[in-house]
């Protein structure tokens, strides 16, 4: 993450040695510890969250795309039902007019 070599740790370790002396440096370095989990837990969290919303996201995109091809396929339906009644509705005419035509021919 930082470029942050050997002998830059050690001067900032032999700064913070003279600045805060030997005996506050361990709960210095504690507290510096806590403090840098504490914003790397925060980092992780806030990390985890944008990439629930990401997915939350793609997932309510791929419903609505799902929404739009079954109002598609609905309406397809719906013509093919329609075209396939009339069809129907056809044949029934020329049999029912077939039928009249054979009957007076019998009589």
């Amino acid at each position: 993450m930082f470029d942050i070599g050997f002998w830059e740790l050690c001067l900032v370790g032999l700064v913070s040695l003279l600045v805060i002396g030997p005996e506050r440096l361990p709960k210095a370095a504690r507290i510096a510890g806590f403090w840098v989990g504490k914003a790397r837990h925060t980092m992780a969290a806030v990390k985890t969250e944008i990439n629930q919303e990401f997915h939350a996201e793609e997932m309510r995109q791929i419903l609505e795309q799902q929404q739009v091809e079954m109002q598609n396929l609905q309406q397809e339906v719906m013509n093919e039902t329609s075209e396939a009644t009339e069809v129907a509705k056809e044949a029934f005419i020329q049999l029912d007019k077939e039928q009249s035509a054979q009957d007076k021919n019998a009589q």
